[in-house]
């Protein structure tokens, strides 16, 4: 009895392209990557920490919220008490935290600082939340770093 030839075209069909719907839905977890990328896959912040964090900053939020915020599972908006328990949470300013809920549940897209990359964003959010007497001394700063770079060069 002979064994019939393998099937050489079994496995090698190309995957059927993702629904257009389901692949915004996989980009749309700003928010979500945040808090997992705080948690580093548990060898950062705990969701435990998370928790304590924003209940000291006087916004509880619960471990649990934080574990399904981690995994995409809140499926609606956070109030802006949330946020802001977020952001204390994270430890993050609370800009970045209302724009990456914005993307994330509101489709929203940033124009003001497109182009830049993510290191500059967040350089301006914290910026946007100072007083004018920390503005004024972190712009001194920063020229005062511009013009060293060029009495050096």
């Amino acid at each position: 009895m002979e064994a019939s030839a393998p099937d050489r075209n079994r496995g090698t069909a190309s995957p059927a392209p993702i629904p257009e719907r389901l692949a915004q839905e996989m980009d749309r977890d700003e928010l979500s990557r945040m808090v997992r990328e705080v948690n580093d896959d548990g060898r950062g912040v705990s969701y435990q920490e998370m928790a304590d964090r924003a209940e000291a900053a006087g916004t509880p939020l619960s471990k649990p919220y934080f574990q399904k915020m981690a995994t995409n599972a809140v499926t609606t908006a956070p109030s802006p008490e949330r946020l802001r328990a977020i952001a204390a949470g994270l430890r993050k300013p609370l800009p970045v935290v209302q724009r990456a809920a914005a993307v994330q549940y509101l489709d929203y897209q940033a124009t003001e600082l497109s182009g830049y990359d993510d290191d500059v964003r967040v350089i301006v959010a914290h910026l946007a939340g100072m007083g004018p007497a920390e503005k004024k001394r972190w712009r001194a700063m920063m020229e005062a770093a511009e013009q060293v770079d060029r009495d050096a060069g």
